[in-house]
């Protein structure tokens, strides 16, 4: 009896109670007004996409936590246009005609965390546009038409961690552009019309993470281009159809973790600029027309994991390239032309995890044989590589062969030289020589000729050695004398020839001067010793007819002068007495007494 009523009641307050949350409902109902877009509760989300309003429309609800007004065509935003939405986290102008924002125009918004105007028509913020926005992490202003960035542009916004402001057509970065951006750790940046790295403008991000610059408009990257970015770990320069190259202190100043220069003109890999950089994990130079990496360059990269060159011009990986790099983990040179990978490419192949090979001309050969081997340890991301260049693999992945296959299909042959005849070659002082090596193998051996001290020769200066595999000695001189090694190697051994080159050297002159010599006084007073003259009749005749010519004619001139000289002064007699006067053959000074030879000479005196 008591169990019944007991249930009965119960009942009864749960229909009271459900009769009371109905009216609550109802009356509330009542009290807001309808949504004018899909609305969502709990949180509360807005949804006004593709709505075809023109401006932000009235009546959305007070409690809004994310607002969605993409795809419209709002044009302007007025003065405090949301100073109803005061709980709203998050909001989505991209994809409107949007032209100008005014002044304070999301004052109210104190807890808004997101803001995204991209994709619309800006130019230019005024000052105070971000007025309010305290809370703010993340704001992007990409793919606008933005021009300049003004002093103080984003000082309200001390809060902001992330600024995407790629794809606009910024040409001025004002040096206080950026104050007040106190904790931004992310940036992405437009630079295809700015004529110079706005090095001052990065001043004021001492706190800067991570910096995505793209379509950098210069050349050449300055030095010292990021040096206030102190505690800058990730860099990103993209898309930059003009870069060439990185001058060498252009990284000066960072300690990054993450370099990647994507989409640009280098065509070598920027050694000179990287080196310093002892921190570097990972180095992305994907897309660029690289055609080497050379041998033991990047040993200063101590902790370098992952290398990226896709895309790229790649015909060679030397032996050597990773040598030092202990912490090496993964290789990506997709889509290149290389035509094989040696083990000796790497410090050791027993790190490497994964390793992008595909779309290469690759030639398989001996030289690919630790890839088979070491297939169960590699990741190639879902692409093995496959045979371009060998008849017998064609478009075959090598991979999917059995060990015992292997052995005999990835073959290579010990090179040899062709012509083996003895260069034995004489030649004179100043001459040219050229030595020819010709080899071959599978693969094509590389020719390397060494010096009689066994140092390789390289294709510059006057002994050099040149692309054909010959060795040219241009202007040879004694001391180039000796035997020269080919030396004929690739993966399978190698093999040498040598050849020999003599220059004599011309004699050694015994005399300068004719045959005949006369002892005659040293002519410089005070020196002891004789000097040996030549003596010969011809010359001597010679010289003294000409030295009376010479006299003769001097004489005649001055009697012509002046007889014409007399004609002019009237009747005057005049006598000219020719005297020779002989000099003696010692003269005495004060310093001692001396010998030396002097020549007589001829007095004229007038009367």
């Amino acid at each position: 009896m008591l169990e019944g009523v007991a249930v009965r009641l119960w009942l009864w307050w749960g229909a009271l109670h459900f009769l009371v949350a109905v009216a609550a409902a109802a009356a509330g109902s009542e009290l807001r007004p309808p949504c004018p877009c899909r609305c969502n509760a709990a949180p509360l989300q807005v949804n006004c996409s593709d709505g075809q309003f023109a401006a932000v429309p009235d009546g959305l609800p007070e409690d809004t936590k994310l607002l969605n007004l993409t795809r419209n065509k709002i044009k302007t935003l007025a003065r405090q246009q949301f100073r109803a939405l005061t709980q709203l986290l998050d909001l989505d102008l991209s994809d409107n005609t949007m032209a100008s924002v005014e002044a304070e125009a999301f004052l109210g918004l104190k807890d808004l965390v997101t803001l995204s105007l991209a994709r619309n028509r800006l130019k230019i913020f005024p000052a105070g546009a971000f007025s309010g926005l305290q809370s703010l992490r993340s704001l992007d202003i990409s793919d606008n038409e933005i021009l300049v960035f003004l002093d103080s542009t984003f000082r309200d916004l001390s809060a902001l961690q992330c600024l995407k402001a790629a794809g606009n057509d910024l040409v001025f970065i004002s040096h206080q552009a950026f104050a007040g951006l106190t904790s931004l750790q992310e940036l992405h940046l437009d630079a295809c019309n700015l004529t110079a790295v706005p090095t001052e403008a990065f001043a004021r991000l001492g706190g800067l993470r991570r910096f995505h610059f793209h379509c950098l408009a210069l050349t050449a990257l300055p030095n010292y281009s990021f040096r206030p970015l102190e505690r800058l770990k990730e860099l990103l320069i993209s898309d930059s159809p003009l870069l060439e190259n990185l001058s060498g202190n252009s990284l000066f100043g960072l300690n990054l973790t993450s370099l990647a220069i994507r989409r640009s003109r280098l065509a070598a890999v920027p050694y000179g600029s990287l080196h310093h950089l002892v921190y570097l994990v990972h180095l992305d130079l994907s897309y660029n027309p690289i055609a080497y990496i050379h041998g033991s360059l990047l040993g200063d990269l101590l902790r370098l994991q992952e290398f990226h060159l896709v895309g790229g011009s790649l015909l060679v990986v030397e032996v050597g390239a990773f040598r030092g790099l202990t912490h090496f983990t993964l290789l990506n040179v997709s889509r290149n032309l290389l035509t094989t990978l040696e083990a000796g490419a790497f410090h050791s192949v027993e790190t490497l995890r994964a390793l992008g090979l595909d779309n290469n001309p690759l030639a398989c050969d001996c030289r690919l044989l630790w890839v088979v081997r070491r297939q169960r340890h590699l990741d190639f991301g879902g692409n093995p590589p496959t045979c371009s260049t060998s008849v017998q693999l064609q478009d075959w992945s090598f991979l999917d062969l059995s060990e015992a296959e292997v052995p005999g299909l990835l073959t290579c042959r010990r090179p040899r030289i062709l012509n083996r005849k003895p260069q034995d070659v004489r030649v004179d002082q100043g001459h040219t020589v050229v030595f020819y090596c010709n080899a071959d193998g599978d693969p094509s051996p590389s020719i390397t000729w060494l010096d009689p001290q066994l140092k390789p020769l390289t294709p510059n200066g006057r002994i050099r050695a040149l692309s054909n595999g010959s060795l040219e000695v241009r202007y040879a001189q004694p001391q180039d004398s000796g035997s020269y090694l080919c030396l004929a190697s690739n993966a399978a051994g190698n093999t040498s020839l040598a050849v020999n080159l003599r220059v004599p050297a011309f004699p050694s002159p015994k005399n300068t001067f004719l045959s005949g010599w006369v002892a005659f006084p040293s002519a410089a007073p005070g020196m002891n010793g004789t000097q040996k003259l030549p003596l010969d009749v011809k010359t001597l005749l010679i010289a003294t007819t000409i030295g009376f010519l010479s006299f003769f004619s001097s004489v005649s001139v001055c009697f012509v002068f002046m007889l014409f000289w007399s004609k002019s002064k009237g009747q005057i007699k005049h006598t000219a007495t020719i005297a020779y006067v002989p000099r003696s053959a010692v003269s005495n000074n004060k310093a001692g007494t001396s010998n030396y030879m002097e020549t007589s000479r001829y007095t004229m005196k007038l009367i």
